[in-house]
């Protein structure tokens, strides 16, 4: 019999708290919802959790600081930030605190769930194995993709240099790749924000890739109208 995974949900707000646990109960997630940071350093002496999710806005103990909290006693558990705060440096911050993800409010609860089976596959051994493998360079058809490095290297010996917007992008469609990747999902994770001049930016960045990858004719990134994008590999 398979277990449901343990999530710990942190947040504060009453309503939204009972939302969320509700609806991740229901995806078969088994969900210990608590309503502060000490509630959740108490929760997690007693019980094992595969992945938390902290709101970062809460009274007494942040987010930021019940990471930092984590960190010190639990380091064993993966955590993602729940926030309504938009700007770069939060999400920037909430990275360099060792977050595998972050999701702004408010709350796609589909989106969540999506999220949470993506983390929990690749946090689990076989998916950290395989993230072993491609920690610093991705093989991509005829190309590699070297996240150090900010480039692709082509069969042939040539090397296009990226931007770091054009390697945040392609990052971000390879974790998806031939899966579609959400507008939304690279506009917040890399603008921060989801508006009509970002999505201009998008379909740039994208172009350029397009070119940069046209050498190798069974990779191809797919427009799927309204929605996203597919990085196909064949």
């Amino acid at each position: 019999m398979i277990e449901n995974k343990r999530i710990l949900l942190v947040e504060d707000d009453p309503s939204l708290g009972y939302l969320l646990s509700e609806y991740l109960g229901m995806k078969d997630f088994d969900v210990n919802w608590v309503k502060n940071g000490n509630e959740a350093l108490k929760a997690m002496e007693t019980r094992i959790f595969d992945l938390a999710v902290l709101d970062v806005m809460m009274p007494e103990m942040d987010g930021f600081t019940l990471a930092r909290k984590m960190k010190e006693r639990h380091s064993e558990i993966p955590f993602m930030f729940l926030t309504s705060r938009s700007m770069k440096i939060d999400v920037l911050k909430g990275f360099s605190l060792g977050a595998v993800d972050y999701l702004k409010k408010p709350i796609d609860e589909e989106e969540l769930v999506v999220r949470l089976n993506s983390l929990l596959m690749r946090l689990s051994p076989a998916g950290k194995q395989q993230k072993q493998s491609d920690e610093t360079e991705n093989i991509l058809g005829d190309y590699v993709f070297d996240h150090d490095l900010v480039e692709l290297r082509f069969k042939d010996g040539s090397i296009q240099k990226l931007t770091q917007r054009e390697a945040g992008v392609l990052e971000l469609l390879l974790r998806h790749r031939n899966e579609l990747c959400s507008h939304k999902e690279i506009l917040n994770t890399l603008w921060g924000k989801s508006d009509f001049f970002t999505k201009k930016s998008l379909n740039v960045f994208v172009s350029h890739l397009r070119k940069y990858l046209s050498k190798d004719p069974s990779i191809r990134i797919e427009n799927v109208h309204n929605q996203g994008f597919v990085l196909r590999v064949e």
